[in-house]
This record gives C-alpha cells, sequence and structure tokens, in this order.
C-alpha cells in the first residue's frame, strides 16, 4: 500500500518521457511537454467533470457548514507536520516552531484538530512541501508536468510528492482501508471548498490549460520566494480612505492626499504615461489654473491637490 504512490509518479514520469510524439508546434520553455500535458489535462478534466465535482456537489448538499470546516481544519492540523518538517529542513527554525505549536494547540485544545485555535491565537499557517524544500536548496523545477489524476505539477514537485507520502501520518494509519478512506475525505473536502474557484474558472479562462499552468507555476514561484518578489497595495481594513472633494467648493486637500504627494515627490516617483516633463517635476507651491469641463473656462486647483490629467477632462470626484 505505502510503494502505491511511488508507481503512480513514477508511472506518470515513464508516460512523459515515452511520449515525444505529443508536441505542439511552439511549445514554451517552461513547458515543453505541452501535447502530452494538455491530453492528460482534458483526461482529469473529465474524471472532474463526470466523477469528482459530483461527488463533491453531493457532499455539500448532505454535509452542514460546520462539519465541513471542522473536516478542514482536521486535514489542514495534520498538513503541518510535513510543513513543519520541510520549515526546519530549509533551516526556517521560526516558521517550523510556529508549526509545531500549531499542532500542539489545535491536537490539544481544537479537539484532535476539528477547531483552528492556532489561527484564533494569531499563530500564522506556512504552506511548505518538499518540492519546495528542493528548490530552497537550487534544484531546478524542470519541465511543466500534469501528472494523471493528480493535476499540476513539474518534475521536481513530482518527486517530493514521494516524500510528502511518507511524512503524512494518514499514510501509517492501520488498517489501510481507513487510511485510503481519510485519503479520499480529504480530496472529496479539498474539492467541495473549491466548486466556487472552479466555476469562476469555467466562465474567466479562454484556455483553461492555460491558465491553470500559469497560475501554477507562478504561485510555486512565489511560494519559493516567500512571496517577497511581488509588492501588493495594503488593503488593511484600518487605513483610512483618500477623501474626493469639488475643487469648485475651494475644499482643502485631504490629509491622505497630501502625504501621499509629498512622499511621490521625495522618492522621485515617475509622472504617469502621456504626462509632459514639466508637469511631471512641477512643485505644488501654488495653485494652479486648469481647463473646466465648459470650454472657455478653467478651475482652479489648490496647492497639492491631486487630480487627473487636465487634458483629459475627467469631472472631479465626491464621495457622499
Amino acid at each position: 500500500m505505502k510503494n502505491a504512490p511511488i508507481r503512480r509518479t513514477a508511472l506518470a514520469l515513464g508516460v512523459v518521457a515515452l511520449a515525444g510524439c505529443s508536441t505542439v508546434q511552439t511549445p514554451t520553455k517552461e513547458d515543453p511537454l505541452e501535447g502530452l500535458n494538455r491530453t492528460i489535462f482534458t483526461f482529469n478534466d473529465k474524471v472532474d467533470q463526470y466523477a469528482l465535482k459530483p461527488v463533491a456537489r453531493g457532499y455539500v448538499k448532505v454535509t452542514p457548514q460546520p462539519v465541513r470546516d471542522s473536516v478542514t481544519n482536521f486535514f489542514s492540523n495534520i498538513g503541518d507536520v510535513y510543513i513543519a518538517a520541510n520549515n526546519l529542513l530549509q533551516l526556517k527554525i521560526t516558521d517550523g516552531v510556529e508549526d509545531i505549536m500549531r499542532i500542539v494547540i489545535n491536537t490539544v485544545f481544537g479537539v484532535g484538530g476539528l477547531f483552528d485555535v492556532a489561527t484564533l491565537a494569531k499563530l500564522p499557517k506556512h504552506n511548505q512541501d518538499l518540492g519546495l524544500t528542493l528548490g530552497h536548496y537550487g534544484v531546478p523545477a524542470g519541465p511543466y508536468l500534469v501528472l494523471p489524476l493528480f493535476g499540476p505539477s513539474t518534475v521536481r514537485d513530482a518527486v517530493g510528492s514521494i516524500g510528502n507520502y511518507y511524512v503524512n501520518p494518514l499514510s501509517y494509519i492501520d488498517p489501510p482501508g481507513l487510511s485510503w478512506g481519510l485519503y479520499g475525505l480529504n480530496i472529496v473536502n479539498t474539492r467541495a471548498n473549491l466548486l466556487g474557484a472552479g466555476d469562476v474558472l469555467e466562465a474567466a479562462a479562454i484556455d483553461k490549460y492555460s491558465f491553470v499552468r500559469n497560475t501554477y507555476l507562478q504561485r510555486r514561484q512565489s511560494l519559493l520566494s516567500d512571496g517577497s518578489s511581488a509588492a501588493l497595495p495594503n488593503y488593511d481594513e484600518g487605513a483610512p480612505l483618500p477623501k474626493y472633494e469639488n475643487v469648485e467648493d475651494g475644499a482643502a486637500p485631504a490629509a491622505g492626499a497630501s502625504s501621499a504627494a509629498a512622499a511621490a515627490a521625495a522618492s522621485g516617483a515617475a509622472a504617469p504615461a502621456g504626462a509632459s516633463g514639466t508637469a511631471a517635476n512641477a512643485s505644488p507651491a501654488s495653485d494652479t489654473a486648469v481647463p473646466g469641463l465648459v470650454p472657455g473656462t478653467e478651475t482652479t486647483v489648490p496647492a497639492g491637490q491631486i487630480v487627473p490629467p487636465a487634458r483629459f477632462g475627467y469631472p472631479s470626484l465626491k464621495l457622499h
């Protein structure tokens, strides 16, 4: 039983190695086996469409939301075991200790992990696996792969999934039928949690294969770099919103707008595309006259007030 994931992964890699005739005319650098991958992707999509997705919908109908949440928390707590192991392998001691604390707190105070008490205690949830650990030590990802029934992966992640299987406590549960039953419940519960995302994908993606591939590779790269490659804006609920007033009312600029303008000037922020160099570098020391919406009129903008470029004739905004 314990060698089954190895056989499946070896079979998938063997199929990839022998499928040289499945090609596309212009394969990308990250996806040289796109022809084969698309074939397996179509197979997986049909299995999901006619088997897994209907089961997940039936599971949602017969299982109350609190019970599904407890099932999600239970498997998430088990997942923290190999997350902790991989954080320690990467010498991320703080993250590893936090993962161990999550396991202890959720197991003891969360009734075996059915309740996520650790998150309420402000312990962060990490995301690690052996594929990321191999990447941390410089192992290249290799070509993109779509594994039968397992979905998107890479050569490195496919190899790493073998190690994740042996670290997962579910692999050591006896009898084997109970172990496979828990694996199946985890798959169905996870698919049920993704029903909404699947509907969005169906409606939004023109090419589902390319969308899934690009999303997977970008997410793995983001996890490998600890998310430091992307600077995201601050969406904290406590952050003050900018205030927009009619400039005709002579209202003073909002504090947030003034500070933003000062910060942009201090950092040498570039002007918007299409703006002239004079306008971009002009000092907001005095009021500025810009053309109004009615031809032949002009409006005085207070010093430091941020407005859209006057050449486009945008109206001023006011929030009520």
